[in-house]
């Protein structure tokens, strides 16, 4: 599963706003063993998440958490772009969520209110603890909730807890050595793709660094590559410490 949040908020981007809801994806799916495949903070401009919605559409194992622009205001366009995009087809009202909001709002239901049920056909309604304001999701892959925090990150959370029912075993050997990235480089091409490898330059006093780590699934075979770049910073007497990670 390839994980994206696309968060929407110009609030955001113009600083009126900051954004809580990365690092909230972000560590929830690594309680799972997961990591986000990519993450956006885009304007609440119609053309943009259009291109947003189709470039995440088209990753066939693409996961999305879409946070906003799912309220009755005239800049909450998520409904009808999403409608649009992943099912070609108009909105529709959705009877149950029509009935919550009445029963919430009553005759303040109208005239905007009740807009916030007309969802795209398929819809399944995401429950939201506060207030029964609901999200919805299609496929069972793409989710969209409200931008505020208290209630996105509740439902989200209890999406992730269905879907990463089996949690990821991950292993990682992390080192930190006295040489620049160049130094390791042959090494690192050398790594099977599935291997996750990250490399950081580092500058200290006016010294290159740099801190390798690998990660993956079986511990023995991460462990076997990690040894190769140990085995070639002791060949060039290149001074290494490990770290733990």
């Amino acid at each position: 599963m390839n994980f994206y949040a696309l968060i929407i908020g110009t609030e955001i981007l113009n600083a009126r706003r900051e954004d809580k809801h990365f690092k909230f994806v972000r560590d929830e799916l690594q309680k799972y063993g997961y990591d986000l495949f990519a993450t956006f903070i885009v304007k609440d401009d119609e053309e943009l998440m259009k291109n947003s919605y189709e470039l995440i559409k088209k990753d066939k194992n693409s996961i999305m958490f879409s946070f906003g622009g799912i309220g009755s205001t005239p800049d909450d366009l998520t409904r009808d772009i999403a409608s649009q995009i992943f099912t070609n087809k108009a909105v529709v009202r959705h009877k149950v969520f029509e009935q919550d909001i009445i029963d919430r709002f009553a005759d303040k239901s109208y005239p905007h209110r009740i807009s916030m049920a007309d969802i795209p056909q398929g819809s399944e309604l995401l429950f939201n603890p506060v207030n029964n304001m609901s999200g919805f999701s299609l496929q069972n892959r793409f989710f969209f909730v409200p931008g505020f925090p208290e209630m996105a990150h509740p439902m989200i959370r209890e999406v992730i807890s269905k879907l990463c029912c089996t949690r990821l075993k991950k292993h990682r050997y992390t080192l930190l050595a006295q040489t620049s990235e160049e130094t390791l480089i042959n090494q690192m091409k050398l790594l099977p793709d599935h291997v996750e490898l990250s490399c950081l330059p580092i500058f200290k006093d006016g010294k290159a660094l740099v801190e390798l780590s690998l990660s993956g699934g079986d511990d023995k075979e991460i462990k076997s590559h990690f040894n190769l770049f140990i085995k070639e910073l002791e060949s060039k007497d290149i001074k290494y410490k490990l770290l733990t990670t």
